[in-house]
């Protein structure tokens, strides 16, 4: 949710870097030209703008974005002042609905980074206009709130890069449910989808008290770098994965299970 906005039915990538966003100029390409090979109609655009003696690429900079094959490459990105200008030689109608629609969104984050509680109320007025009841959208909130905490925690520690983080979060996830997240997706027949998305009620509860606990543990063992981090992470998982275990037992069904939230139990029905 806060790395993909969404232009006249167009998915556009973005990464929050140097207290703003940057936007993928790709997407950005097919979203106004609708080319069946956005990456081709950019080289060829910067190529053009070149014998003119404007080097469209130095508007840019590279970031790592994640791809549909849910590996992250570096990709060309800009930021909504470098956009403006990219778009000027990019011939399309809609370019002047896009230049409305990106200042939208760029005033909304200026907000939200003004009262935070702006962007909790954006989120859960996205995630009730897909359906999802009240209860769940509470949990989903509070279990980002929840994950942030521990991502901050892992940053000021001296984790780094993606690939750690990851690591890390599998390292959770494993010890909790017994397996990675990779491999929950699996399990449930999930693509792109943002795995808990598509976890019920219980399923979110225990993701959360393994990423509390595991930031807990970290502060008390006044964990750093990579290595320390990841043990802690790992006990963390463990307590929940515990826990899950014995509410296994004492409510007689596993936690973990193959549906794909959401369920509106009220409505019998399940969306994929």
């Amino acid at each position: 949710m806060k790395e993909l906005v969404i232009f006249q039915g167009k998915n556009i990538r973005r990464v929050w870097h140097s207290e703003e966003w940057y936007y993928s100029v790709i997407d950005v390409v097919q979203a106004l030209t609708n080319s069946l090979n956005p990456r081709n109609y950019w080289s060829m655009l910067k190529k053009r703008e070149a014998e003119h003696e404007v080097e469209l690429s130095t508007f840019c900079v590279q970031l790592k974005l994640l791809s549909t094959d849910g590996k992250f490459y570096a990709t060309d990105c800009a930021n909504a002042e470098a956009l403006f200008r990219l778009i000027q030689s990019i011939p399309s109608k809609k370019a002047e609905p896009f230049k409305l629609w990106l200042a939208k969104v760029g005033y909304q984050r200026l907000q939200e980074i003004e009262n935070p509680e702006l962007a909790q109320k954006r989120m859960k007025e996205l995630y009730k206009a897909k359906g999802y009841s009240d209860d769940w959208i509470e949990k989903r909130v509070r279990g980002i709130a929840i994950r942030d905490e521990l991502t901050d925690e892992w940053n000021k520690r001296g984790v780094r890069t993606q690939k750690e983080y990851a690591i890390l979060t599998a390292e959770i996830s494993k010890a909790t449910f017994g397996m990675t997240p990779s491999e929950y997706k699996k399990f449930k027949k999930l693509r792109k989808e943002n795995l808990r998305d598509h976890m019920d009620d219980l399923e979110l509860i225990f993701s959360m008290l393994g990423e509390r606990v595991s930031t807990e543990i970290t502060r008390n063992k006044d964990a750093l770098g990579f290595n320390e981090n990841k043990d802690a992470a790992k006990e963390g998982g463990e307590v929940a994965g515990n826990a899950r275990k014995d509410a296994e037992k004492k409510i007689g069904k596993p936690i973990i299970n193959k549906e794909n939230y959401l369920t509106e139990k009220e409505k019998k029905k399940k969306i994929y």
